[in-house]
């Protein structure tokens, strides 16, 4: 059966919030549970220590706990606190850029390759596997078919997880927009991102949603959604689905999801209940070789 995974918040919150979602996620049926701040080094609400106790609590809850990296690293703080993630010996680490990568394969440890290394072939696949990787995130852009041709013929141990659920981060800036739309500079930002907790929605002049600004990183405004997806996922070999954290309801997706994989719930009609919980309307375009805004009609219910 294929795991569920909670990817690591890609939102800012306060200290408190953090402790009181993962005494939630701790009785939550996820198998996988990725900690670390990934966007922002800015955001210091949790220190290194405060995601290796949480580590601690996912562990003794029976789940595997992976630390993430930072995705964009702009300075010499930032690459030392990539180093120590890296050097954490006692947890899984998510390698977000290539420098993290790096350090795992240079201890010749095992590591995950992350979401935005951009994998997209065999050859990559293989380079990533011969480092140490266990485990690699397919691309957001990455159609099932081409996906479905790499897990067949890439390397037999590397296991694939695919982001599932949740606002597709697009692109990262050195400018923080968040701060920018306060006329503020990003160093005295003054945590802007915490009045925003799904992120700050931008809309065009006809009022529709365009994109999320969530600090330095720009994201859709539109929610990947592969819930239906997930029986296709497992007869692909897929091992991971993943779910990306929300400020609120992500307990219910979870249960959705978890449902969903174990057949005791139909995937049209987990998708149908799965709306309510969402900031903004699915999208699912990317997987199926179309534009990602993009919400392409489960099989089933184009043919009937």
């Amino acid at each position: 059966m294929i795991k569920l995974s909670l990817g690591a918040p890609q939102y800012y919150w306060p200290r408190q919030t953090y402790f009181d979602f993962y005494q939630a996620v701790a009785a939550s049926p996820v198998d996988i549970v990725y900690l670390g701040e990934t966007v922002c080094s800015r955001r210091k609400e949790l220190r290194l220590q405060d995601w290796l106790d949480i580590a601690d609590l996912m562990r003794a809850s029976g789940k595997e706990a992976v630390l993430s990296t930072q995705v964009l690293l702009e300075s010499g703080v930032e690459v030392s606190t990539m180093h120590k993630v890296t050097n954490n010996t006692d947890y899984l680490v998510e390698a977000n850029d290539m420098g993290a990568v790096q350090r795992m394969a240079s201890a010749k440890r095992p590591f995950v390759g992350g979401l935005h290394l951009n994998i997209y072939n065999q050859p990559a696949l293989q380079w990533l596997a011969s480092l140490g990787a266990t485990r690699w995130v397919a691309p957001l852009e990455m159609k099932h078919q081409d996906l479905s041709a790499l897990i067949q013929n890439g390397p037999q141990n590397l296991q694939t997880e695919v982001f599932a659920y949740g606002r597709m981060a697009l692109a990262f800036s050195a400018r923080c927009f968040t701060a920018r739309q306060r006329n503020l500079p990003k160093d005295d930002c003054q945590f802007s991102c915490l009045d925003h907790p799904d992120g700050l929605m931008l809309k065009t002049r006809e009022s529709e949603e365009f994109l999320v600004l969530n600090g330095i990183q720009t994201q859709s405004a539109r929610v990947h959604n592969l819930i239906d997806e997930l029986p296709r996922m497992q007869r692909m070999g897929v091992a991971v689905a993943r779910i990306s954290p929300q400020a609120q309801q992500t307990g219910e997706i979870v249960a959705l999801f978890d449902a969903v994989r174990k057949g005791s719930l139909d995937p049209r009609e987990a998708r149908a209940r799965l709306q309510p919980l969402m900031p903004e309307q699915s999208c699912n375009g990317y997987w199926h070789g179309q534009p990602g805004l993009n919400l392409v009609e489960p099989e089933a219910l184009t043919t009937a």
